[in-house]
């Protein structure tokens, strides 16, 4: 898995240079699907460049697993997973969206200011998500295993490069849309380097029953597999704002109490 979930854990490799380069190889195709999203933006397929993120976090979910299956975790695929994801999921995702922010901006002539906005959006991105990951590599050996402190960067990634999927999908164009793109691109770069606590899910056990409660995650992997730009975003997109939801209401809850000591 990537630098954003589990990292490759230093340990000395015992196992023969083939099955070492196993989880590197789940890793490079992290790397593969970011490349891929970038090249799909440029060539104006954003559908497809949607896909390649994807296809990064499927590679990304896989490869920390794989190096403790085989036991072959180190200190060189720590490394070469997090530059991995850096590419994946903070240079691919700015690049698709501001890719597909100036093919609308030329096509409707709104001028050099929304480009440089929507330069500065996904810039802005890029650097939220440089610093989540440095963030998460300095203190992963302390962090909580059952929170990530901010957004984490692929399901960062996954929410713009949907909305961009949705949007090109639909061919969704005018102003507003445009607004609407960059400012998702802002926010999720705000999320990344928030300090809401999110639930990442570590805590389950897939060898062990399930709870009847995580049972509703089943309809969720469902609609993974379906590759709909609609339900992707919905579900993504709840993700990233159940943090913000939750520190809201908890706030709430106190200041009716604080207001009302007898309720």
């Amino acid at each position: 898995m990537s630098a954003e979930h589990e990292s490759h854990s230093v340990a000395p490799v015992t196992h023969g240079r083939g099955v070492y380069w196993l989880p590197n190889l789940f890793t490079t195709g992290t790397l593969f699907g970011g490349f891929y999203a970038i090249v799909a933006a440029i060539d104006g397929n954003f559908g497809r460049a949607g896909i390649g993120i994807l296809i990064a976090m499927v590679f990304d979910g896989l490869d920390g697993r794989v190096a403790r299956w085989t036991n072959t975790q180190s200190q060189f695929g720590k490394e070469y997973d997090s530059l991995c994801d850096m590419v994946a999921f903070g240079v691919a995702p700015a690049i698709v969206a501001y890719q597909w922010g100036i093919e609308r901006i030329a096509s409707a002539d709104y001028g050099i200011v929304w480009e440089r906005f929507g330069w500065l959006a996904a810039f802005f991105y890029t650097v939220g998500a440089g610093l989540r990951l440095a963030r998460f590599n300095s203190r992963a050996s302390s962090e909580d295993k059952k929170y990530f402190e901010g957004l984490p960067s692929p399901s960062a990634a996954a929410v713009v490069a949907c909305f961009i999927w949705l949007a090109s999908k639909f061919d969704v164009s005018g102003l507003p849309a445009l607004i609407l793109g960059f400012v998702i691109t802002i926010c999720a770069g705000l999320l990344m380097v928030s300090r809401f606590s999110y639930w990442s899910g570590k805590e389950l056990d897939l060898r062990a029953r399930i709870p009847w409660v995580y049972a509703a995650l089943i309809p969720l992997i469902y609609i993974v597999i379906s590759l709909s730009p609609e339900s992707l975003f919905v579900m993504f997109g709840t993700y990233a704002l159940s943090a913000p939801a939750q520190w809201a209401w908890r706030r709430l809850r106190r200041r009716r109490r604080h207001t009302d000591p007898g309720a």
